[in-house]
């Protein structure tokens, strides 16, 4: 099943190179900038995880240390956290950069392009008021895109949004065509209440998969 969620994963992968490659007028993403790895929910489905922890598996024991304090210190955060949506920084972010970014989650693959809803309305990523993607042809009074800044420009290719939301992206229907299941959703950091077995569920699947 985990073969078939990596074939996915290709399938994925090339799709969101093209769009982003046809936004890259508009895209700012540099290595350390990690606005996206920060202060956030991070959804992620129990294949995902497994996904992730290999990459886990594949680091320096000090590096899994690092991240294993990271995890133990957000837990605590949150156990004591008393309102609605609890968000954090993601514990596999070392020094501003992601220690398992071969591994990562899906809504981390697809952050930083503009989103289309079911409604058709297009949503900015969050960075876009920092100074960063699509930041160019921003509107900062009205906070929508500009037309006007887009000829001043002189910009070959229109900014687009596509249709990438996790809710998609996970439909049962990706399921049905790739032969796997995504299993149960949570934030990424209430699949860690108990780090120790799911660190070793994926090191005996990785095991049994070599």
């Amino acid at each position: 099943m985990l073969e078939n969620y990596l074939t996915y994963l290709v399938f994925l992968n090339n799709k969101l190179t093209k769009f982003f490659t046809s936004q890259k007028q508009f895209i700012f993403c540099k290595k350390g900038c990690a606005r996206c790895c920060k202060n956030a929910e991070f959804p992620y489905s129990e294949i995902e995880l497994k996904y992730l922890l290999y990459g886990f598996l594949q680091l320096d024991k000090e590096t899994q240390n690092k991240i294993e304090e990271n995890i133990k210190r957000i837990v605590e955060e949150k156990s004591k956290f008393k309102g609605s949506t609890f968000l954090y920084d993601c514990p596999f972010l070392i020094d501003d950069v992601c220690s398992v970014y071969d591994y990562r989650g899906i809504v981390c693959r697809t952050f930083g392009l503009l989103t289309k809803g079911m409604d058709d309305r297009v949503k900015v990523p969050f960075c876009c008021y920092q100074g960063l993607n699509y930041s160019n042809i921003l509107n900062k009074k009205t906070k929508k895109l500009s037309q006007a800044k887009i000829k001043k420009l002189k910009l070959v290719d229109e900014p687009l949004g596509f249709n990438i939301s996790y809710q998609f992206l996970t439909d049962p229907d990706f399921e049905n065509s790739f032969g796997f299941k995504f299993g149960e959703k949570r934030p990424m950091i209430d699949w860690f209440y108990d780090m120790n077995d799911n660190v070793q569920e994926a090191a005996a699947a990785h095991t049994n998969q070599s």
